[in-house]
């Protein structure tokens, strides 16, 4: 099998922005109750949670990377979530419509993809130097899989 042939799409749920880590130093010190809540949060559950995300994003890079098809892998988060877009159980009809505005706007960010080295997400970068947008980049996904049916639809025909 051709594994250069997939394409993924994967579309995460948002996460929360990072702006409040924990240190070492301050953690070393934790006992139970620490972990399991801290400044109004739990950390040890903030860790899985991000860290399940962050590592199906990094494994899927790695995979395409090593296959040289990055260019088959569009991976779309937010990682900016703040207050009730942030919470995952938050479905008032004013939550549900900003989720929207800012999958919209989502849409017109540049695509991007986790840099392996870093963790953290960079733009992709064309080989001309420019970037397309998440919307572009999902267009160009539609156009590849209906250029593919097409494709095999007049195989079919042939064959037949």
């Amino acid at each position: 099998m051709d594994y250069r042939q997939f394409l993924v799409i994967s579309i995460g749920t948002g996460a929360h922005k990072q702006t409040e880590r924990y240190s070492a130093r301050e953690s070393a010190r934790w006992g139970l109750l620490e972990w399991l809540w801290n400044r109004g949060k739990s950390p040890l559950v903030q860790i899985f949670r991000e860290a399940t995300s962050d590592m199906v994003d990094i494994y899927a890079s790695v995979v395409f990377q090593a296959l040289e098809s990055e260019g088959n892998y569009l991976r779309i988060q937010d990682d900016t979530l703040t207050g009730a877009a942030a919470s995952v159980d938050n479905s008032t009809k004013w939550n549900l419509r900003n989720l929207v505005r800012i999958g919209e706007n989502l849409l017109e960010k540049p695509a991007s993809r986790v840099n392996l080295e870093t963790g953290q997400s960079v733009p992709v970068v064309d080989g001309e130097g420019g970037t397309m947008s998440n919307k572009e980049r999902l267009v160009k996904f539609a156009k590849t899989l209906s250029d593919e049916r097409k494709l095999r639809q007049e195989n079919l025909v042939s064959s037949a």
